[in-house]
């Protein structure tokens, strides 16, 4: 864990730009424009795709999580994957699609087009940050409680499943846990954990940039596990990161709430799926009745003759 009066936070409190470990609302945001301060003076980006800050400020989450992790973590690696993107798509069948239709149609079964890395990198960075708040950790309530009981045997079992897909992930990854509302139907994608069961919490594992979206599910959590997201606060004390994260920065309100949204998705889909399956049987029972009424009517002429 990261002690309040580490060298970490004392870099921190002596950069230029310490309003900017202080808090967002020191930066200044336009449309197509983002202004941020580093160490040689401000620097103007301008992009379609927006370098969204975390929703606190970036010392809130120490003493678990540093200032300088922040800096680093937010403000030089998420922000590379902005550039970059916005670079990639520019004047391109991608440019102006939103991050999670750039990261279904770059994905390509597979073999990855140039744009995906970056697009995936981005969405699962926000979704990481939004996974935190200050003083979080503990345990969820309410359906999630219930579903994290009936899915994993109890909340701790779900913690030891998810600490070791973490811990396990092989090199660069992300760990998830996910709703998993509907069996495979994106076209482009390849579904690494087929099963017949739906409507259930699953804990998984991606490498490098992979998420859920890509095996149609709801991601609901993620831990990154990319070294540059701990390594200057736990050096190579993986464990310990996942641990700490798990203890005392996940922030289960946003974890619930985007369960409700991925249950009221599944339900929307199974509606709609319900409305055009009865589209296709009138369809199918339309054409089958102006079938019989052309043959009765060769019939008919033929029998006039």
């Amino acid at each position: 864990m990261v002690a309040t009066a580490t060298p970490t936070s004392l870099l921190c409190a002596s950069l230029p730009y310490q309003g900017f470990c202080g808090s967002t609302q020191s930066l200044q945001w336009r449309k197509n424009e983002t202004r941020f301060m580093r160490k040689a003076g401000p620097i103007q980006v301008t992009a379609k795709i927006q370098l969204k800050p975390p929703p606190y400020p970036l010392n809130a989450l120490e003493p678990h999580m540093s200032c300088e992790t922040l800096e680093y973590h937010w403000g030089k690696h998420h922000r590379g994957y902005v550039e970059n993107l916005n670079k990639q798509i520019m004047g391109t069948e991608q440019d102006g699609l939103t991050l999670e239709d750039i990261i279904l149609v770059t994905y390509n079964k597979g073999d990855l087009l140039p744009a995906f890395n970056n697009a995936a990198q981005i969405w699962n960075h926000d979704f990481f940050w939004e996974s935190m708040k200050p003083s979080g950790g503990g345990r969820p309530s309410g359906n999630l409680l219930e579903l994290i009981n009936r899915d994993f045997g109890s909340f701790e079992g779900f913690v030891e499943q998810f600490k070791s897909a973490a811990a396990t992930q092989f090199g660069s990854g992300w760990a998830w846990l996910a709703y998993k509302a509907n069996r495979l139907n994106v076209g482009n994608a390849v579904n690494p954990r087929p099963s017949e069961e739906d409507k259930k919490l699953v804990v998984v594992k991606s490498p490098n940039a992979i998420n859920p979206l890509l095996w149609d599910y709801s991601p609901l959590l993620t831990i990154d596990v990319w070294e540059h997201a701990y390594y200057l606060d736990f050096e190579n004390r993986r464990a310990e990161y996942i641990s700490v994260f798990m203890e005392k920065l996940v922030s289960w309100e946003t974890v619930i709430s985007r369960l409700e949204m991925a249950k009221a998705r599944a339900v929307e889909r199974e509606r709609e799926e319900e409305r055009r399956k009865r589209e296709e049987e009138e369809e199918s029972a339309a054409g089958s009745e102006a079938v019989e009424m052309y043959l009765e009517s060769e019939t008919d002429d033929s029998e006039a003759e």
